[in-house]
């Protein structure tokens, strides 16, 4: 943050002493004025060496290198002016990209301000607030529904409904019984219960992650400003010219015009505001890119790596289909079952009860209710007998045999109801695939992603289940977030690697990808914070759509800096032969800066629905649309 609030003091001096220095300039007072634009200048030169001789110590040279001979040039010739001018450009650049810096910056805080930090205790026959860093073993914590559990521990109470997906990638919740290990990341999805700490906060399960993640981005290999891939034959260009000019006509005056000339503002301009305009763009679609750089590597994905529960799936249970028996149809037993589910607080059961609200049904208060806590109910709904849970309990309370019950399916729950002693029918609840998750797989292979895999830590047959007929290149299951994070590593010896998760479990992976994007809107903080690109929607299709707005904005960068490089390269052979002084440069390089920086905000208007439309023919060569992507 101080690095991003120093450019704008930078740019700010640079634009006062350029505006200062022109107010006496055009009042008579030519001295004063030189002196005011050295004072502008020499700022902006010092930051600019200091920057120089860090990259050069890493074994890095960018274009900085040319902006730095110009201005210094410029000041010793007596060219203040010109050098003010440069200044200028340059200063502006390096604040245009530290602006989306800052920006990205600014809404990852306001994202993860909602991160609780603090616990609930018992201490001395009180409930009280604490910081996790004050949670020591064998502390008894409360952890409401809803809650996370911040530390791992032993279950205190008689059972407890727990939402595992973020750790594990399992969708449907797991039920605990007292004793048993619970893992820090872990969300309580039933009722409250007490949890006896194992360990402190800093050597949980879930900080035992962040510290990996922290490992994984220092293994991420740094990518390189792409102003700077064509730094070395521009300068080499540069100094031929310059040098050239110099020693024919022996006047330093030209050699200094040739490098005003040659100031690549078309780059240090263009492209920062080519990318900027994209972030913005992609902002406004829901995709949060977390700087220029991830945008750069965003256009350039070849692999995706993509995780199941929350990203492919929606992450919850949700009804598929209902099998019906006797004489109710499925909207009936859909309707009793919903009716009876009202007084439970479990996931399936909520699930169930959203199902028939979402298909209109009118429910009926329930009266006689008595659950059996992680299997089933029963009660009176309009004056039958209702039985609602898993098929052994409604086996068992309604007499049935064993041999009657219908298997289980992986990936799936069988919820059975039984209407007054009789079986009712079922209700099939899974974790179901994302709408149009196909299209949206066809989608990214159209534009450019050659290999797609999926990475989960749920069962391995349920991966296959939820993903059969999506045409993935590959399916690893069962996966630790180590196993994440070494399939990332293996993936990007074959090209840049792109991994979407939304767990606690995806965050060392997302680290170490060449671009991590977090599914935000609800997915886990340590997984928004460790990834380069935020969906700050829960809509999967927007990661089209962001590809598709980076790799817009990339080639209107690469536009800007073909034209900008051409038309600087004629400015610097008719500033070598005489014909323009280093002012005139200057104002030459102003208009050329001009055209591509206008050129380079056509990024703004990237409509990503309209490039999916082009981008991907089917084979009777119709346009195919993506749902979802104009905006």
């Amino acid at each position: 943050m101080f690095h991003n609030r120093l450019k704008t003091i930078l740019f700010a001096i640079a634009a006062l002493g350029l505006i200062c220095g022109g107010v006496l300039w055009l009042a008579g007072i030519a001295d004063l004025a030189a002196w005011v634009w050295t004072a502008g200048v020499l700022p902006i030169l010092a930051a600019l060496i200091f920057d120089i001789a860090r990259s050069l110590a890493k074994g890095e040279i960018g274009l900085d290198i040319v902006a730095a001979l110009s201005m210094s040039a410029a000041l010793i010739f007596g060219e203040t002016l010109a050098a003010a001018v440069v200044a200028l450009m340059y200063a502006g650049g390096t604040f245009l990209e530290s602006f989306a810096e800052g920006r990205a910056w600014r809404e990852m805080q306001s994202l993860l301000s909602r991160v609780a930090r603090t616990a609930t205790l018992y201490r001395d026959g009180l409930l009280q607030e604490v910081p996790l860093e004050e949670i020591i073993p064998n502390d008894l914590l409360l952890i409401r529904q809803g809650e996370v559990a911040p530390v791992d521990g032993t279950l205190e109470s008689a059972q407890a409904m727990l939402d595992q997906a973020a750790l594990t990638g399992e969708a449907m919740p797991v039920r605990l019984a007292r004793g048993m290990q619970v893992m820090s990341g872990v969300t309580n999805a039933g009722a409250a219960f007490n949890l006896r700490t194992t360990r402190p906060e800093a050597d949980s399960t879930y900080a035992g992650i962040v510290r990996l993640v922290e490992v994984a981005q220092k293994s991420k290999a740094p990518m390189a400003r792409l102003a700077d891939r064509y730094s070395m034959l521009f300068l080499a260009v540069t100094v031929a010219l310059a040098t050239a000019a110099w020693w024919f006509t022996g006047d330093p005056i030209r050699a200094v015009a040739v490098l005003v000339v040659a100031t690549p503002c078309p780059l240090i301009l263009a492209v920062p505001a080519a990318l900027v305009a994209g972030l913005s763009r992609a902002a406004r679609l829901g995709v949060l890119i977390k700087g220029a750089k991830p945008l750069e590597a965003m256009a350039r994905i070849t692999t995706l790596i993509v995780d199941k529960t929350g990203t492919l799936t929606i992450g919850h249970p949700q009804l598929v289909s209902i099998t019906s028996k006797g004489a109710f149809g499925d909207a009936e037993i859909l309707r009793l079952a919903a009716s009876l589910d009202q007084a439970s607080q479990h996931p399936v059961a909520e699930a169930v009860v959203a199902a028939a609200q979402s298909r209109g049904a009118r429910l009926s208060v329930p009266t006689e209710v008595i659950e059996a806590p992680g299997e089933g109910l029963a009660g009176v709904v309009d004056g039958r007998r209702v039985v609602v849970g898993g098929t052994k309990f409604v086996a068992a309370q309604i007499g049935l045999a064993a041999s009657d019950e219908i298997p289980q399916v992986a990936g799936a729950v069988l919820v059975a109801v039984a209407v007054d002693g009789k079986p009712a029918g079922q209700l099939v609840m899974a974790d179901a695939l994302r709408s149009g998750t196909a299209e949206l797989l066809a989608g990214l292979r159209r534009n450019g992603v050659a290999r797609i895999v999926l990475a989960t830590g749920d069962r391995s047959a349920v991966a296959e289940v939820v993903t059969h007929g999506l045409g993935l290149d590959a399916v690893h299951a069962d996966l630790s977030p180590d196993d994440k994070l070494r399939l990332v590593l293996s993936e990007r010896e074959g090209g840049p690697v792109m991994m979407v998760g939304d767990g606690v479990n995806d965050a060392p992976a997302l680290a170490a990808a060449d671009v991590g994007v977090a599914m935000g809107a609800r997915g886990a903080a340590a997984s928004a914070e460790a990834a380069d690109v935020v969906l700050l929607v829960d809509r999967l299709d927007r990661l089209l759509a962001g590809i598709l707005v980076a790799r817009g904005a990339r080639r209107i960068a690469v536009q800007s800096v073909v034209a900008g490089i051409g038309l600087s390269v004629a400015g610097m052979v008719a500033a070598a032969f005489g014909y323009l002084t280093p002012v005139q440069g200057a104002v030459l390089q102003e208009v050329i800066d001009v055209a591509v920086i206008l050129n380079a905000l056509r990024a703004l208007r990237i409509e990503p629905g309209r490039t999916a439309k082009m981008a991907g023919r089917d084979d009777t060569g119709q346009a195919t649309t993506l749902h979802g992507l104009a905006s």
